[in-house]
Parts: C-alpha cells; sequence; structure tokens
C-alpha cells in the first residue's frame, strides 16, 4: 500500500470510529413523564416514585415530559425553579406543607402525534404535611392518568394517550441543553470534525515525508 493510500485508509477508519458513538446515542428510548428533585442549583433524578416520595415543606421537585432511553439520558425540566418566588402567593398554614411543583410538557418533537404540549408552568401545592408527591400534583395539575403499573402517563390531561410507549431511534429528538434551548450539533461533532482534521493533517504530512525520504 502506497503511502497516501495509507493515509486515507487512516482518516477513514478515524471517521467511522467516531461517527460509531453519535450512531449508539441514537437507540430506541421510551416517551415518559420524569420525576426529579431540585437540590441546590441542579435537578437530580428522583430515586423513588411520585407516589411514595413525601417531600418537606418547601421542597422543590420537577416533572419533564420527553423521550429518553434511561435515567442519564432523561431531559430535564425548565423554567422557574426558586420555592420563593413559585410559593410567594401561597403563605404557610399549620399541619400542611409546601411543595413547589415545576411542570414541563416538553418540546413539540417530544410529542405524540397530533397532539401540541402545553406550556410550561410551576405551581405550589398546599398539602396536608405527610401527602406524597403525587397527592401533592393532583391537587395542582389534574387531571393525572395512571397505567395498571401505577407508572404516571399524563399531568393535566397531557398527553391524551400512550404511557411510555417506545419510540424509533429515527423519532428521537435533538437534544436540549438544562436551559432548554434545542441544542445545535452535539459537542461529539465538532470535535469528532476537528479530530478527523488532525489525522488527515498528519497522515497526508507523514505519507509526503516517506515520500521524499
Amino acid at each position: 500500500m502506497t503511502p497516501i493510500r495509507r493515509a486515507a485508509a487512516l482518516v477513514l477508519a478515524s471517521l467511522l470510529l467516531i461517527l460509531a458513538g453519535p450512531g449508539q446515542a441514537r437507540a430506541a428510548g421510551y416517551r415518559y413523564w420524569s420525576f426529579w428533585e431540585r437540590e441546590g442549583d441542579r435537578w437530580i433524578y428522583a430515586t423513588e416514585g411520585p407516589a411514595t416520595s413525601r417531600p418537606a415543606d418547601g421542597t422543590v421537585q420537577g416533572f419533564r415530559f420527553a423521550v429518553g432511553e434511561n435515567s442519564q439520558d432523561a431531559s430535564r425540566p425548565r423554567g422557574m425553579t426558586s420555592f420563593a418566588v413559585i410559593c410567594a402567593r401561597t403563605p404557610a398554614r399549620e399541619g400542611a406543607k409546601r411543595v413547589a411543583l415545576v411542570l414541563d410538557f416538553g418540546t413539540k418533537a417530544d410529542a405524540p402525534a397530533g397532539e401540541t404540549p402545553p406550556a410550561s408552568r410551576a405551581a405550589c401545592a398546599r398539602v396536608p404535611g405527610d401527602a406524597t408527591t403525587a397527592e401533592a400534583l393532583a391537587s395542582v395539575a389534574k387531571p393525572l392518568r395512571y397505567d395498571t403499573n401505577a407508572l404516571l402517563c399524563a399531568i393535566a390531561g397531557y398527553p391524551k394517550t400512550g404511557c411510555g410507549e417506545q419510540v424509533a431511534p429515527g423519532q428521537k429528538p435533538t437534544a436540549t441543553t438544562e436551559e432548554g434551548e434545542d441544542g445545535g450539533p452535539s459537542v461529539g461533532v465538532y470535535a469528532g470534525g476537528a479530530l478527523i482534521a488532525a489525522l488527515a493533517a498528519a497522515a497526508v504530512w507523514q505519507a509526503r515525508r516517506r515520500g521524499n525520504g
């Protein structure tokens, strides 16, 4: 194999390796409501479901409707996250607690066919001190819909149908940032392009060096 052909083969092999990563990221996902808890300045994927979670007074929790493969891939809620702001008009009451709920209905790309997501909103639920998150949610965002396995399917009637259904890889929407702006090409794509360019330059330089040697 000539030096030039070896250089071309190296660049092609590098390109295939780089493109394999994004391809794997497009595995089939599921369209569902994910449940989050606010800790400091970030969202943490909840370790238990809303039916068993019993938040304390002053807690901020969030729900996001989106397509995701797993908890690491799940989209975070967007919008207001301050308990003081969300519950500013809901005074404390003895024997009750207040839970700030952020409800993010997702993007059009996340929505089932024929449906349009409502605008995201936040609500302050004032419920008995031993209430669960599910009870707090029901007090501010009816109607809720669950399946036979107690999986939360709809908040405030959205979506009208479906519950955790699988979505084909080609239907998976573009990833979004935590702030909720639609992301452009991923960092991996830019990094891959830069790496390919660097490899190509190095391979060509090496080939010419050997050819002149």
